[in-house]
């Protein structure tokens, strides 16, 4: 199996120079102190600051016959599927220091499972917000970028369930907030998200609560790149970030002055597929494949995300509940 990556619309300097400098450290902020780090940090084990762990966890992935076997005909014969990656910030994904290789949790899955199929992954990195579209047009056969199952997301979109993660907060330091366990903590305040996430999503839907609890209302700024966020928290444009909970985790290990607040809710993430795919079931079987060979742990335990393992791959499982608060 080989991997080729083609450029796509978010492969460019500025988004390196933003997930370089802001995601792994701000450059000027970088070598946050280790022992603020919470808990179960995402920080690979052993990897120096900023650096991103290269450890090979996928060239001895043997093929799995029993999952090869469910790909559809024209798949097997063509002999490659065409992935849209999103890019944004360690341990899902991230560019080495050469700027085009992609690494990360989502890359490691994939190149398992094509392995484990006995296909030749085609990537091509894709904004966010652009990849679940283009999959339903028929663009690519798959998308990865920390896509959580939702039941919106789930009307259109098959998923192929590969580890949990969620939503999470960070602040900076010096922020009375120490968690938020109900979304009306942030009334008054300026809270960074990407664009056409699950992020986005949950704070435009409950804006309501601030004015029912008389209170002033938060505001929602929106980024189309991960780093973006980080800078408008370090500059102060921002008071608080929303993002993955594994994503937050590292992050603050990697810059000063900014502390992990909490995991505020769980999601299954999964392979994201146009509606109907006859792709999932031979994915499944490929991820549960590599949980019962140990590549699955392996690749946990590479980017230091261990607590977000799932028991058995599932195919589109409904959306784990949301918090009341």
């Amino acid at each position: 199996m080989t991997t080729r990556t083609r450029p796509g619309t978010a492969r460019t300097a500025l988004v390196f120079a933003l997930i370089t400098g802001a995601a792994l450290g701000l450059t000027a902020c970088a070598g946050g102190d280790p022992a603020t780090a919470p808990a179960g940090a995402s920080g690979a084990p052993g990897a120096a600051k900023g650096a991103l762990p290269t450890e090979d966890v996928v060239s001895a992935v043997k093929k799995n016959e029993a999952a090869a076997k469910l790909l559809p005909a024209d798949v097997r014969q063509r002999g490659s599927f065409t992935i849209a990656s999103s890019v944004a910030t360690p341990p899902s994904s991230a560019y080495l220091p050469d700027g085009k290789t992609v690494v990360g949790v989502d890359a490691d899955f994939a190149a398992a499972v094509a392995k484990a199929l006995g296909l030749e992954l085609e990537r091509e990195v894709v904004g966010f917000e652009a990849i679940l579209p283009a999959l339903g047009s028929g663009k690519y056969d798959v998308g990865t970028g920390n896509f959580g199952v939702t039941e919106e997301r789930r009307k259109a979109i098959d998923f192929v369930t590969y580890i949990n993660d969620g939503q999470g907060f960070a602040s900076r330091a010096d922020s009375p907030l120490k968690a938020v366990t109900d979304l009306t903590q942030l009334c008054g305040l300026k809270v960074a998200v990407n664009a056409g996430t699950t992020f986005e999503r949950t704070l435009e839907q409950n804006k309501g609560r601030c004015a029912e609890a008389g209170r002033k209302p938060y505001e929602v700024n929106v980024y189309s790149e991960t780093g973006a966020i980080w800078m408008s928290l370090q500059q102060g444009r921002s008071d608080v970030v929303m993002n993955t909970i594994n994503g937050v985790r590292y992050a603050v290990t990697q810059q000063k002055n900014v502390k992990f607040l909490n995991e505020y809710r769980r999601l299954d993430v999964g392979f994201a597929f146009k509606k109907g795919t006859p792709l999932a079931p031979a994915f499944q079987a490929a991820v549960n494949g590599l949980k019962a060979d140990g590549t699955y742990d392996r690749i946990l335990r590479k980017w230091g995300v261990t607590g977000s393992g799932i028991a058995t791959s599932q195919i589109s499982p409904p959306e784990i509940p949301a918090p009341k608060k």
